[in-house]
């Protein structure tokens, strides 16, 4: 779908983003679990981190496909290997899109979430969507407020692996 360059110690080359399927669901749950060790440890004590990655599994990811979500994928390679630098989605829940992005630590900070981001939105604008909201960790407030996310709210959200986490609840109008 694009190409960006991407500069630093994961590679000199550019990244490529393109729509996500199931057989991604393995490497799309890599990506997520090193966003959560990688990034979260900042926002989160070490135990709710753990419980966090601990329920990131790629049947989430499947299962989420099997039921309309769509993902993209930024690949690029790390010591010379092709790897899934991070992920978006977008779904509708009760007639509200959402969209979630997540970057691996060592990617982070070169514009493959905003990359992602805008993909999203993208789809979720040429699905009808007029707005979206999210429940951000608090790792993502920073990232979403930049990318013109406003906050709405604050709650916690039930993890798949047991517990809650606090979130920021967001919404940004698209156009």
């Amino acid at each position: 779908m694009g190409r960006v360059s991407l500069s630093g110690p994961i590679s000199s080359q550019a990244f490529e983003i393109r729509r996500a399927d199931s057989d991604d669901a393995e490497a799309i749950a890599a990506a997520h679990r090193d966003s959560i060790r990688a990034i979260g440890p900042q926002f989160y004590p070490p135990e709710l981190v753990d419980r966090w990655g601990a329920g990131v599994t790629p049947q989430l990811y499947v299962r989420a496909m099997e039921g309309g979500e769509v993902f993209f994928v930024a690949v690029g390679r790390v010591d010379g290997e092709p790897m899934v630098l991070g992920f978006s989605s977008h779904h509708v829940d009760d007639a509200q899109d959402g969209i979630s992005v997540y970057v691996r630590g060592s990617a982070a900070r070169r514009g493959i979430g905003t990359a992602l981001l805008r993909l999203a939105e993208s789809h979720a604008l040429a699905h009808g969507a007029t707005s979206i909201e999210i429940q951000a960790s608090l790792a993502g407030v920073a990232f979403y407020a930049a990318n013109g996310f406003d906050e709405i709210g604050r709650s916690e959200v039930t993890l798949s692996s047991g517990g809650t986490i606090p979130c920021v609840l967001m919404r940004k109008a698209l156009s």
